[in-house]
């Protein structure tokens, strides 16, 4: 990406950043207005790994719109008594099940990928995108183990976003990398007052 790319992409890419913090932030608290911000960052980003030729990564934010809209509304309305729903925890075989299943999507996908189109990075993109799309879901269901799997992802998209030139949305997965940390801490410590098995 040449320097008139990057100024023109600097703007867009910093506001999407601002907003992914705020919702990781609020998510750590159960806030439910963490899926405005994540609705908003995601229309962003949509559009930006599109242009860089992340075509997973845009597909997956159009995904993340739609779940903005249903993890709101499962933390707010869901569970029982439509109350909102609680922490809870998936046992260890619905996570071995779950994790194969990524990697066997990431892989066809990847292949797919790889040999017809120009997406960057086709089994890296996979990858992220697939587990990604599972962590939304344990997030919007408040499953605790959702940020171990964040922290995977995070980890592994850097040097996607690096690749790309997207320098600030790199330096924002350092930043998700300690949070998400704290926001495993904060739903820990209510997982053991309140949580559910599930």
């Amino acid at each position: 990406m040449d320097l008139a790319a990057l100024l023109a992409v600097f703007p867009w890419e910093g506001t999407a950043v601002v907003l992914a913090i705020a919702y990781l932030l609020l998510a750590a608290r159960e806030h439910s207005a963490c899926w405005i911000c994540a609705l908003l960052s995601t229309a962003i980003y949509t559009v930006l790994f599109w242009n860089v030729s992340l075509l997973m990564e845009s597909a997956l934010n159009a995904y993340y719109l739609l779940m903005a809209v249903y993890g709101w509304l499962q933390w707010r309305y869901g569970g029982a008594a439509h109350a909102g729903v609680r922490i809870q925890r998936w046992s260890g075989a619905r996570h071995v099940v779950v994790i194969a299943g990524v990697m066997l999507l990431a892989g066809f996908s990847g292949y797919l990928l790889g040999h017809n189109s120009t997406a960057a990075w086709p089994y890296v993109d996979s990858f992220t995108t697939w587990g990604a799309v599972v962590a939304t879901v344990m997030v919007a269901h408040k499953v605790l183990e959702n940020w171990i799997y964040w922290f995977v992802i995070d980890l592994v998209s850097i040097p996607l976003y690096v690749d790309r030139g997207l320098m600030l949305t790199a330096w924002l997965f350092v930043a998700y990398l300690v949070i998400v940390v704290f926001g495993f801490r904060a739903w820990l410590r209510e997982y053991r007052a309140h949580g559910v098995v599930g």
